[in-house]
């Protein structure tokens, strides 16, 4: 059975109407379609089943993020079985995200710092309406982008703002930020799973980032060694 998950599909799809061959750090390795680890490097035996809790996740991707294989939005397609992903563009709106925001049994929260939103937005719980679950939006890019995803999609501006202040720095090593305090997107699903009382989830997403990161890092290591 080919493996897939939503974030993979996007990815297939756009590489497929590219018409220029996706060229970025490291494409000359050959790697996992799956996990898009160096092959002696995959961890693929470790992920666990996709599972459907009462949570769901909406990924705004960027471009480049949806092709970089350091991507953490990739981890939470694996474990979340209801998360959706899509390419933003700041003139094409895809109507199936429409559709998406509007669905009754879906409650939309937009995940990002509440220092930047009115205050009487921001919330820090998650309370659904009976009848609804809870739809995390990630803005899955650079903080850069993301801030301009933020600014400029007009249909995000009535959706509630879930602020998250997280207790401890971030551990995602594989990039370098300018603040420490910044989350990586599958640690900022966690603990919008842990809010939800998703934690099984939650539990699954955070033990399989381990493994990614720590294999991924013996895989930069590995390629550095081999240059000397």
């Amino acid at each position: 059975m080919t493996y897939t998950n939503a974030v993979a599909e996007l990815s297939a799809k756009h590489k497929e109407a590219s018409t220029k061959p996706f060229l970025a750090r490291g494409s000359r390795s050959e790697r996992c379609e799956a996990c898009r680890l160096p092959l002696p490097h995959c961890v693929c035996l470790s992920r666990p089943e996709q599972s459907t809790g009462n949570s769901g996740f909406c990924l705004l991707m960027s471009k480049k993020e949806l092709f970089k294989p350091s991507n953490t939005g990739w981890l939470i397609a694996d474990i979340v079985k209801e998360t959706h992903a899509f390419l933003w563009s700041r003139v094409e709106i895809d109507p199936n995200l429409t559709a998406l925001l509007n669905c009754p049994s879906w409650q939309p929260f937009l995940v990002f710092p509440g220092e930047y939103v009115a205050a009487e937005r921001v919330t820090s719980v998650v309370n659904v309406e009976p009848g609804k679950r809870p739809l995390f939006i990630l803005l899955d890019a650079t903080w850069t982008e993301a801030r301009k995803i933020f600014r400029k999609s007009p249909y995000l501006s009535q959706i509630p703002v879930l602020s998250i202040t997280p207790e401890s720095l971030s551990k995602y090593s594989l990039r370098r930020s300018k603040i420490a305090e910044h989350l990586c997107t599958a640690e900022i699903a966690s603990l919008c799973l842990d809010l939800a009382n998703d934690n099984e989830q939650s539990v699954k997403l955070d033990a399989f980032f381990d493994i990614f990161c720590e294999s991924y890092m013996n895989a930069k290591r590995h390629f550095k060694t081999s240059q000397i």
